[in-house]
């Protein structure tokens, strides 16, 4: 039977020394008081305890802790693991210490790795933001290093002659990529301020008026210009001719490069200019063709004398080749041109010869597959079960995962295999029984 253990003097002090002492009694931003050493069951408005009182008070408190430690954890623990897990639970309740990762590995053994992961919980949240806290970093490596200290003080010896420190870079992921916020609770006055050392500088806002890149422009061109004066103007460009319009296309017609300047004699200054003819293109007349002389005589009828006569339309055109001198096939070769022709009869029935079908192959009957999936179904059936109703949900898991949720889904998915694998082997029985009788269905 595991032991039960009580929380000792270390932890008393270890938890004194981080919750800090209130004499009197200070309001909570959530509406609840607080006094002594953390505690908020019994504190009110007005009150007022001694060291003696708050440290009782503390004692008080550390009752229910150390019970649900006992209760929660089933790895058998040191003095110095139960107060170190003690101090750890009490800073960030029970409820959350009980869906803790730190809880699953020292229920698996795993104590190093719960060890380290202590050190996670050291966020919270300050003016609505949630940042790393300082305070937060050193109680948990307090903690940490109470949970490895032996029992006794009986360290491991490990000589850095014999085992030389290495770079873990797993471990990467512990140290954080920004410095703590190092903020400080007020331990006076009826209300809970919490203060921050290194307040951020606020952001500079940019100029009215101008973007701050039309500014740094502005400042470089100033710059410039007092460093390189200003040379004289550049003469001013002459303007480019404008482009003649385009020549109309009668304009454009080409010139013979040898026709000779045409000169026109004027007469005098005052005579008048002449109009030129236009031009036009004649059109060459055709050469006439010689018509046949017609004689007419008298006293005899008019006769036309004609040229050859036209081919006649309708007259079958001779060959141009030999072809034409090719002769008639023979009596002989026509008889057996008409024996050797085929006579297709399309009225008598046409004879329809089916194409054989080939059964389908039916594949083997595999009922080991289909044992392995029923028997995979009622697993899945079994672990979802019990992962339903012995699983504890983690703090950062999101509703959708929780155990219950995926348990039932792993349940319905054992069904399904389990009915799958049912059908598929009673079809496989019907199909052998009606082979056997010798009507199989395809």
């Amino acid at each position: 039977m595991k032991p039960r253990h009580h929380v000792s003097r270390t932890a008393i002090e270890l938890i004194k020394r981080f919750e800090g002492y209130r004499r009197k009694a200070a309001q909570l931003p959530d509406g609840r008081w607080t006094i002594g050493y953390g505690h908020t069951l019994t504190a009110r408005q007005g009150a007022e305890v001694s060291e003696d009182d708050a440290e009782a008070l503390l004692l008080y408190d550390l009752i229910a802790v150390a019970k649900a430690v006992n209760e929660l954890t089933f790895t058998p623990l040191t003095q110095n693991q139960f107060d170190a897990l003690c101090a750890f639970a009490f800073n960030i309740g029970v409820e959350s210490f009980r869906a803790s990762r730190v809880l699953k590995q020292v229920n698996e053994g795993a104590l190093i790795q719960a060890a380290c992961g202590m050190e996670l919980w050291r966020k919270a949240e300050f003016e609505g933001e949630v940042i790393l806290i300082d305070a937060l970093v050193r109680r948990r490596a307090a903690e940490k290093a109470l949970f490895l200290t032996p029992p006794g003080g009986a360290w491991v010896p490990v000589p850095s002659a014999v085992l030389k420190p290495g770079l873990d870079i797993e471990a990467e992921a512990l140290v954080p990529a920004s410095p703590p916020a190092p903020v400080v609770t007020s331990l006076e006055g009826e209300a809970v301020r919490v203060l921050r050392e290194d307040e951020p500088a606020p952001r500079p806002l940019p100029p009215e008026g101008e973007s701050p890149v039309t500014a740094a422009a502005e400042a470089v061109t100033a710059r410039l210009a007092t460093v390189f004066p200003d040379e004289a103007a550049a003469p001013a460009a002459e303007p480019e001719p404008e482009a003649e319009p385009a020549p109309h296309l009668e304009d454009a017609r080409p010139q013979a490069d040898f026709a000779p300047p045409i000169t026109v004699d004027t007469g005098g200054e005052d005579a008048a200019e002449p109009e030129a003819e236009p031009f036009e293109l004649v059109p060459p007349e055709p050469a006439a063709e010689e018509a046949p002389e017609l004689v007419i005589e008298e006293n005899e009828p008019e006769r036309v004398v004609e040229g050859p006569a036209a081919p006649d339309l309708f007259e079958q055109p001779s060959p141009a080749n030999d072809a034409r001198a090719a002769e008639a096939p023979s009596v002989d070769e026509a008889e057996a041109a008409a024996r050797e022709r085929v006579v297709i009869d399309d009225t008598a029935p046409y004879e329809f010869i089916p194409t054989p079908v080939q059964p389908l192959q039916r594949p083997k009957d595999g009922y080991l597959s289909l044992v392995s999936l029923a028997v995979l179904g009622l697993a899945f059936f079994a672990g979802g079960l019990f992962w339903a109703v012995n699983a504890q949900a983690g703090l950062e898991q999101p509703a959708w995962m929780s155990p219950k949720v995926v348990g039932a889904l792993a349940c319905v998915a054992g069904v399904g295999f389990f009915s799958i694998a049912l059908f598929l082997l009673l079809q496989r029985l019907g199909q052998a029984a009606e082979r056997a009788d010798g009507n199989p269905r395809i």
